[in-house]
This record gives C-alpha cells, structure tokens and sequence, in this order.
C-alpha cells in the first residue's frame, strides 16, 4: 500500500486513539508504517495487529486475549485484535501507560522517536536497530505531516 492510501486509511484509527491518549496521530501513523510495511505485513492483513504487540500481558477493552496461531523464530505470539481500531486503541494505551515518556513528547516527532527508539518497546534481542529505527520513525512522521494535514482539510 501506498504512503497516501495507508493515511488515508488509517488516519481515522490514529486520530481516535490519539484523541483517547493524547498523542500525536502523525507519530501513531509512523510507528505503523514501520511495524507493518505500510499495512501489508501478515500481523496487519490476518491479525489486525499494526504494532508488532506481542500476546503476552493482561486482556483489555481493546484486546481480548486472542493471539496468533503462529510464533515467530524464537516462540513470540502476537496479538490479534477483532479490527484496525482496536489495534491502534491499544498502542495508544500501552504508549500513554507504560512509556509515558515518550506520550509526553508524541507532539515533537524526533523526540518522540527518540524515546521510545530507546525504550525497552524496541528488543536489540531481536535483531532491532534503535539508531536506525529512531531516524527511520522520525523521517516518516516528518513525510506523513503534509498528508495529513491535506487529508485534514478535505474534511473541513
């Protein structure tokens, strides 16, 4: 999928948990595209899971305790969740609970990339790049913000 067609998509979902949360849509679209390539991982097209969330953790309003029937190399399950929008709800509310840091700074994209770049929501364990991912987070915000910002005007 397309840069415009995934905000175009999915920005309703970022700007209702983002409203819910308080954090920035742009930053929620960004974190995503990345977990997701742009909406066509297999999490998102089978799972709805457009954050890598793994299964593990208490069942809540958005997440129903449902996982994947198949793990990644190393016995990860991931969540599955009945829609995008439950999806997106629960980033929301595990960014604005447990990286509180980083939901304080959503507003300011490098900084929110930077936070949680280097925050244990990213595993060197599993081959993760938090130099790479933190530059790629916050060029992508950067790249989404015209986008949305004419997505936002078409509604007016």
């Amino acid at each position: 999928m397309d840069k415009c067609s995934f905000t175009r998509k999915y920005l309703p979902a970022a700007r209702m948990a983002g409203e819910l949360y308080g954090l920035n849509p742009v930053v929620i679209l960004a974190q995503s595209a990345i977990e997701t390539g742009w909406g066509e991982s297999t999490l998102a097209v089978c799972y709805n899971n457009f954050f890598g969330l793994t299964g593990y953790g208490v069942a809540n309003a958005y997440w129903h305790g449902g996982k994947t029937d198949q793990d990644k190399p190393g016995g990860l399950l991931f969540r599955r969740y009945d829609s995008p929008e439950n999806s997106f709800l629960d980033f929301a509310r595990l960014i604005a609970t447990v990286y509180k840091q980083a939901a304080a700074v959503s507003h300011y994209p490098r900084a929110y990339a930077r936070e949680i770049a280097y925050s244990r929501y990213i595993s060197e364990v599993n081959g993760d790049n938090r130099a790479a991912y933190c530059k790629m987070l916050e060029s992508i915000a950067q790249s989404l913000v015209p986008i949305v910002y004419n997505l936002n005007n078409e509604n007016v």
